[in-house]
């Protein structure tokens, strides 16, 4: 399976609209696809792109290629389709998107998940993503992965 990160573009951007997650999921992962593309209209460092497996269109990701004042480069949203999940390609998106963060120069990588969202932390933690405390911080487990 070769899983290829591309970025939002006009050929694909409404395409990427149409991608949902299992209804069961919409309350760990409350915010659709427009809502991330409309924020990255105000949010300057927020790269956004299109998960393709093959020819076909299957997820979302949105990453920060600029460091927040500590360093860290955060992952705010990483969604495979409904139609399109376990079969693996949310780890393989995850590891592309790892390679090309390492690419730009990036050392640490954070994300956030909802608590209720344990295939979220489960595969975060299996790609060695750490979990930062304890409590939830503004309702999500924050992980880091150091990046040598």
């Amino acid at each position: 399976m070769t899983i290829e990160l591309k970025p939002l573009s006009m050929e694909n951007w409404y395409d990427c609209t149409k991608l949902n997650v299992r209804q069961e999921q919409r309350s760990v992962f409350p915010a659709p696809v427009v809502y991330w593309i409309a924020e990255s209209k105000f949010v300057a460092d927020f790269e956004l792109a299109a998960i393709y497996s093959e020819a076909t269109l299957v997820g979302f990701t949105v990453f920060c290629n600029t460091p927040d004042e500590d360093g860290n480069h955060w992952i705010p949203a990483l969604m495979i389709d409904e139609n399109h999940q376990g079969k693996g390609i949310g780890k393989k998106a995850m590891e592309q998107l790892i390679d090309l963060m390492r690419q730009k120069g990036c050392k640490r990588l954070m994300l956030g998940h909802r608590p209720d969202n344990l295939i979220a932390g489960n595969l975060y933690e299996s790609m060695g993503f750490q979990r930062i405390g304890e409590e939830a911080v503004d309702g999500e487990i924050i992980r880091v992965l150091q990046l040598n």
